[in-house]
């Protein structure tokens, strides 16, 4: 029998359909992970009773249904009701279950609450939200104008407390820097936004600052590392950005002692830029063999070859490098483990890469502290999907000033034999 084509799941009424079973059995698997929720707290709690043998944690009924905004649109929940009778002896209150899975305050996963602030720093007004959302989720409870307006105003909060924190306790050894910049729909400029993000001694990725800067300026960054070195910030042991940013004459301020690394992804489109895109190609490749090098030794031969091969046509671009070598080539004296964090500043572009594509085609935040706060909790939100960097364990040894030679721990430094010739690159 012939299939009719008017009837295939590409039909509204098919799509439709289909968004009811993905909820129903997101429903039904929610409802029995709170049951053997619940099950588990009562279970644990079996042996415990009162004076006439009848048990102090029992079960109770439901909830009022609620509905909950979750990936797979609105569902609704009716909750198991625990009646526990046990006393608190420290606060002689009663105690009272609270599910792990679905609190009490909960109205939304945290995966839609990551989306807020990411569809409002792309330009999408509070009043926007129930009718661009509401329809795509299956319900706008949750999503009125006053809950997002509410919403931002934590956010702000959160981020000043944020900017406030003590740094004293915190040994950042690491440290990327970077300024993005994002449109702002009530004003003529754009929001610059200053990011550093620091590896601690463990090893782990940390934002370390955020605030309003005014076009990258030396100035602006100094505000803000005197700000981090007054909160109890330490001096990074070596810093990466990009060679435009006012941050280094503001670092060379602050912090004298930090050494520069200068962003190759940077540092490849300004060489390239004064370059014809005839000669990109072989360029690239030649770039590449310097900082994806087996050592610094072979990067300064790698650097010879660039200036032999471009010197005579295109000095400009030569000097792109050339004139940077001490800070282009700074991360190979750090374990090897380490080279492919600190070659480029990454881990702020890789957090951005949606924020700078899609700002030339949206408005942007309403406001200056709004923009701040939605980035703020931008970052927060991919701060939870960050890795520590490789061999963590060596983070410590860089801050306690040991030597590598080749990527590898010198332990005897002073034994170790000349492993670079600075006349090649000279």
């Amino acid at each position: 029998m012939p299939v009719d084509d008017s009837a295939t799941a590409s039909s509204p009424a098919s799509a439709s359909l289909i968004d009811q079973i993905v909820r129903e059995g997101a429903r039904k698997m929610l409802a029995a992970a709170l049951q053997a929720e619940v099950d588990a707290y009562i279970a644990a709690f079996a042996d415990e009773r009162d004076e006439h043998g009848r048990r102090l944690v029992v079960r109770n009924g439901y909830h009022q249904p609620r509905d909950i905004l979750t990936t797979a649109g609105a569902i609704e929940v009716t909750a198991p009701r625990v009646n526990d009778k046990r006393i608190d002896e420290k606060t002689g209150e009663r105690r009272r279950f609270s599910s792990a899975i679905l609190p009490a305050w909960a109205r939304k996963t945290p995966q839609i609450t990551e989306v807020l602030p990411l569809l409002y720093l792309h330009g999408l007004s509070s009043g926007d939200f129930v009718a661009a959302l509401g329809q795509f989720l299956g319900s706008s409870s949750g999503l009125s104008a006053s809950v997002i307006t509410k919403l931002t105003e934590t956010w702000k909060a959160e981020q000043r407390a944020f900017a406030a924190r003590d740094l004293s306790g915190v040994d950042y050894v690491y440290l990327w820097a970077d300024g993005i910049h994002v449109n702002i729909r009530l004003e003529e400029h754009k929001l610059c936004l200053l990011v550093m993000i620091g590896v601690r001694a463990d090893g782990r990725k940390e934002l370390v600052a955020l605030a309003d800067g005014y076009r990258e300026s030396a100035e602006s960054w100094a505000d803000l590392l005197r700000d981090c070195r007054r909160r109890g910030m330490r001096a990074p042991v070596l810093a990466v950005g990009d060679g435009a940013l006012g941050f280094w004459a503001a670092l060379s301020e602050v912090f004298p002692q930090t050494r520069a690394q200068r962003c190759w992804f940077h540092k490849i489109a300004n060489v390239l830029g004064a370059l014809p895109k005839s000669a990109h190609p072989a360029a690239k490749k030649a770039l590449a063999e310097i900082w994806n090098a087996e050592d610094k030794k072979h990067a300064l031969a790698a650097v010879k070859d660039f200036r032999d091969a471009y010197g005579a046509k295109y000095s400009k671009a030569v000097a792109k490098v050339v004139d940077d070598l001490d800070e282009l080539l700074a991360f190979y004296d750090y374990p090897a483990e380490h080279w492919v964090h600190l070659r480029t500043t990454n881990p702020i572009e890789s957090t951005f890469a949606t924020v700078r594509h899609r700002t030339k085609v949206t408005k942007g935040p309403g406001s200056r502290a709004a923009g701040l706060a939605m980035a703020f909790k931008l970052i927060e939100s991919a701060h939870k999907r960050w890795r520590a960097v490789n061999a963590p364990h060596l983070v410590a040894l860089v801050r306690a000033g040991a030597t590598f030679v080749k990527g590898k721990l010198v332990e005897r430094p002073e034994e170790s034999p000349a492993v670079e010739d600075p006349s090649i690159a000279a």
